[in-house]
């Protein structure tokens, strides 16, 4: 039997748990006064995303499962990477541009959707899982949803939302979205695919890394 067997299945039942939670609460706590309610943003798609990895990790653990989940556990760590850096990079720049008046909200529940839940995953993905072995398939899936994620924003939640309101569009799910014109929306999109793909290359050789410092995955 594994020796690490037992701290790794505690280890993801706190990341379960944890996403689990957040999961339930924003689902259940959030408004759906318009189009897609909390489904509209793309840190909701992360989390949810990182529960069904955490769910899939945790079975895997304890035998109930044989599915590793590797190429979607791959592009889940990098969506993970790009909730984080888009919210804090606008954030700091502009505190409007992707919240409500500048403000954080509830602090317990934007550290994690925007910091402690995405560590927790790239924890799990790098040092226990290490699920970085097919590249191809695992930039497929990345790109899938994000271009699901773009088309979802533009053709059903902002032609049925009407906020937030922009001096180009309306009810796109992040303000600035609103103020921009189709085509520097459209090359924003594709500038942080290719930033996603690029980190997809980063998240495999730190893979490789840890292989090489600490073996093969669990």
């Amino acid at each position: 039997m594994n020796p690490f067997a037992t701290p790794v299945i505690a280890y993801r039942w706190l990341v379960f748990g944890a996403a689990a939670f957040y999961s339930v609460y924003m689902i259940v706590m959030s408004s759906y006064d318009q189009a897609g309610g909390p489904f509209r943003f793309l840190t909701i798609w992360a989390l949810l995303l990182s529960f069904l990895c955490a769910s899939r990790v945790l079975a895997f653990s304890e035998r109930r499962s044989t599915r590793r989940w590797d190429e979607l556990i791959a592009a889940t760590a990098v969506i993970n990477f790009m909730v984080v850096y888009l919210f804090w990079s606008l954030y700091f720049g502009d505190p409007d541009s992707v919240t409500r008046d500048g403000n954080l909200g509830v602090w317990w529940r934007e550290y994690y959707l925007h910091a402690v839940g995405p560590l927790l995953m790239w924890i799990d993905a790098l040092f226990i899982n290490r699920p970085f072995r097919r590249f191809l398939p695992a930039l497929v899936l990345l790109v899938g949803i994000a271009v699901t994620y773009f088309l979802w924003a533009e053709l059903i939640v902002s032609p049925l939302a009407t906020k937030p309101v922009g001096s180009v569009t309306t009810g796109l799910p992040y303000p600035f979205l609103n103020n921009m014109e189709l085509p520097d929306r459209i090359q924003f999109y594709a500038v942080n695919a290719g930033l996603a793909a690029v980190l997809l290359v980063v998240f495999f050789a730190l893979g490789w890394l840890t292989k090489m410092l600490f073996g093969d995955r669990y």
